[in-house]
């Protein structure tokens, strides 16, 4: 048996501005996800280290299954388990194969509330090599107009990274 040295916490500067913190954190994931090919440790610590970085509200994956998103790793309160295709945000995201920046959730159709201290949200698809959806990764915080394009930008280099 083997082990690995591990980074034992992030150094973000949370005085920052969120590009700059960004750009803090995408060494370091790069860094706690290298040699690890296992999906489910790189995405639990992609959704701590993020969460860890930015305190947003919810962080985490669904995973496309058959016919609907599945509850994958996250961070944060408990949410929803499944969401059908073209329904919520997630759902949205997942069928226009798109990221998907909501301001404030309560003006969004369909959107459906795992948690009311939700008030802003970002979806971002993971696209296979065969151009199909296999998981989304959501975020949630609680004050509205949270993401825009630094958000969308960052976040689509983090999860190529795993």
């Amino acid at each position: 048996m083997h082990s690995l040295h591990m980074p034992e916490n992030l150094l973000i500067d949370k005085h920052l501005r969120k590009k700059e913190r960004y750009e803090q954190l995408l060494p370091q994931v790069k860094a706690l996800i290298s040699g690890e090919n296992n999906q489910l440790a790189n995405q639990s610590n992609l959704c701590a280290a993020i969460k860890e970085a930015f305190d947003f509200l919810w962080i985490g994956f669904y995973h496309v299954i058959e016919d609907e998103l599945v509850l994958g790793t996250f961070q944060g309160p408990i949410a929803c388990t499944r969401i059908k295709k073209g329904t919520g945000v997630c759902g949205s995201s997942w069928e226009k194969k798109e990221i998907i920046i909501v301001d404030d959730v309560s003006l969004f159709p369909g959107h459906i509330s795992c948690s009311s201290e939700s008030k802003s949200e970002i979806v971002i698809p993971l696209i296979s090599n065969e151009k199909e959806v296999i998981s989304v990764f959501d975020i949630d915080h609680n004050e509205v107009n949270t993401f825009d394009e630094i958000d969308a930008h960052y976040l689509q280099l983090l999860v190529e990274m795993i």
